[in-house]
């Protein structure tokens, strides 16, 4: 049986997403708890987290801040988000909803959505992308 490497023993491939980790080669398993965190959306969310790359899928475990979040933005890739922890108040294409923990929301490629974490806890959830594009995507303007 061939040994496996992981996240921390692998060598740096390039990435769509400046500082996200590329599986293969050999890095198949990835401890999120330790790999470095990357802003999410910088300059219009306060999302953060380690991203992890494939082929085709890109995986994000992203913590949001009580009271903060994202701002309407969009992107060409479709993305879902799984809510672990807390509850994010979002909207995806003027459908608002409040969304706890357990619960999956559908983000359509080059939609314009948000998402709010409520004042009471920080939220954390698991993001996955297509790999049309990086993670970040691009502000609507204020």
């Amino acid at each position: 049986m061939a040994e496996q490497r992981n996240a921390s023993t692998s060598p740096q491939s390039k990435t769509k997403t400046e500082g996200a980790i590329k599986a293969g080669a050999g890095c198949y398993t990835f401890d999120l708890g330790k790999l470095n965190t990357i802003d999410a959306g910088p300059g219009y969310s306060t999302a953060h987290g380690p991203v992890v790359e494939g082929e085709r899928i890109q995986v994000g475990l992203m913590r949001v801040p009580r009271g903060t979040g994202g701002r309407p933005h969009s992107h060409p890739n479709e993305q879902w988000i799984y809510v672990l922890q807390g509850t994010l108040e979002s909207e995806v294409d003027g459908v608002k909803a409040r969304v706890p923990a357990g619960s999956l929301i559908y983000i359509p490629s080059n939609v314009v959505h948000s998402a709010l974490a409520t004042p009471e806890e920080d939220v954390v959830f698991l993001t996955a992308k297509d790999m049309s594009h990086g993670i970040a995507g691009t502000a609507v303007p204020k």
